[in-house]
């Protein structure tokens, strides 16, 4: 039976499965992204399909998540997990097996909202095929990434035209803060149509513990001094400049002083041989007594650890936006992040947290030590962080805004350009 639903929707997210455990390999703030964005539409009137690449056999290929909404995996090259910089060449199987899969369930969407530049192509091609209203989030922008690496990979050609590409010639682009907006004038193209709508958080589930509570639960006593970093161990998330930075904070000796470097890696793969250079760096600087790894931080950790921090650190080279800081935020718990994207966005120096250069251990350490030393104000910029959140990053309030933009489009009615049978070609 066709699908009448006037407001079924697809959001694509080729390398970012909305169903997998956060803090695997590649599994970051995108995936949270999707999924979280997916459900709130879903509660508000929308069905919701998300699309992305089957990494492994044993993933189902459907996963129910609440009522209308789903994610959905296409077999596009192995099953198995291909680092974004090596699936292109698998797209334009991932184009004809979402078109395949539509045509089996007589499914025609209005719309796709697109994530990350692998997704931008993704959708379009939908666009040229179908004539859907193609809405994009980049999430990160090469422009600005490869100005922090040292190696700039071969698909970087690729990965700019697309962005370029989809910046022109989508019905609308989504940025998550003012400064990405900037970024993109500035670094991709003066064209385009663009809406600032921020990333949100369940602030029900960050926010509902003490800290009391939680440092009980963790077994940290009340008196610790905590910095707290949460994310994937990757060398442009700056957790060396963390490590440097408290290292030479002037609690050093403090037997009060805790270091929790929480995320999940693999062995042998990108993420654990990070995670191995940052510990062979706290084991350098003689921090081994204070520092702690507990690993993948799972849904039921995160609200708590976040809330038995003192303070949390976001030391990345770049954020589009950066979730984990407004985590923290909804938790209590003050951020001392670097000044650079999003993070301008969400955090309010002095008042809800600190900004310092990136890649400046130095800064780092002093924003930590006014914070770790000053408790009252600590407090203070702890209330001020919460009530910032509940302002303006709420995942209902993000997904009102998306449905609004949405809505725009769907009495546009979608062009059928052509449909089966199409050749795709690898443009690079």
């Amino acid at each position: 039976m066709a699908s009448t639903n006037k407001k079924h929707i697809a959001l694509i997210s080729v390398h970012g499965d909305p169903a997998i455990e956060i803090g695997k390999e590649e599994a970051g703030g995108q995936n949270v992204y999707v999924r979280q964005v997916g459900e709130a539409l879903a509660q508000q009137g929308w069905q919701v399909d998300m699309f992305t690449r089957k990494a492994s056999p044993n993933d189902p290929t459907i996963v129910n998540h609440a009522l209308n909404c789903r994610t959905i995996r296409l077999s596009a090259g192995p099953e198995e997990f291909v680092s974004r910089d090596n699936i292109f060449e698998y797209l334009p199987e991932f184009v004809e097996q979402l078109l395949k899969f539509q045509r089996q369930h007589n499914i025609t969407y209005s719309l796709v909202h697109t994530n990350y530049w692998l997704s931008a192509w993704v959708g379009m091609q939908l666009k040229k095929i179908q004539g859907v209203k193609q809405v994009h989030t980049y999430h990160s922008l090469g422009a600005v990434k490869y100005k922090s690496v040292t190696t700039v990979p071969i698909i970087a050609t690729t990965r700019l035209a697309t962005e370029k590409a989809v910046l022109e010639t989508a019905d609308r682009i989504v940025a998550t803060s003012p400064q990405e907006e900037e970024h993109m004038r500035m670094l991709v193209s003066q064209r385009g149509k663009i809406d600032v709508i921020p990333c949100g958080t369940d602030i029900q589930r960050f926010g509902g513990i003490t800290q009391e509570q939680a440092r009980t639960k963790l077994g940290i006593s009340p008196e610790s001094k905590v910095v707290l970093y949460v994310g994937r161990f990757d060398q442009r998330k700056g957790i060396e400049t963390l490590v440097r930075a408290v290292g030479s904070s002037q609690l050093r000796g403090n037997p009060n002083l805790k270091l929790i470097i929480g995320g999940g890696s693999r062995p042998g793969q990108s993420d654990g041989m990070e995670r191995d250079r940052i510990e062979s760096i706290v084991d350098e600087l003689g921090m081994r007594d204070f520092t702690t790894f507990p690993g993948r931080l799972g849904d039921p950790d995160l609200p708590i650890y976040y809330a038995a921090a003192d303070v949390s650190v976001v030391p990345s080279h770049y954020e589009p936006f950066g979730l984990v800081t407004i985590e923290a935020m909804a938790c209590g718990t003050p951020v001392v992040g670097s000044d650079v994207g999003g993070l301008q966005f969400t955090v309010v120096p002095e008042e809800t947290g600190l900004l310092c250069p990136p890649k400046d251990d130095v800064a780092f350490a002093e924003a930590i030590d006014r914070i770790l030393t000053n408790p009252e104000w600590r407090n203070q910029l702890g209330q001020n962080a919460r009530k910032r959140v509940e302002e303006m990053f709420s995942w209902d309030g993000v997904a009102s805004q998306l449905g609004e933009l949405y809505t725009k489009f769907m009495a546009q009615p979608p062009k059928n350009i052509r449909e089966s049978g199409s050749h795709l070609t690898l443009v690079g």
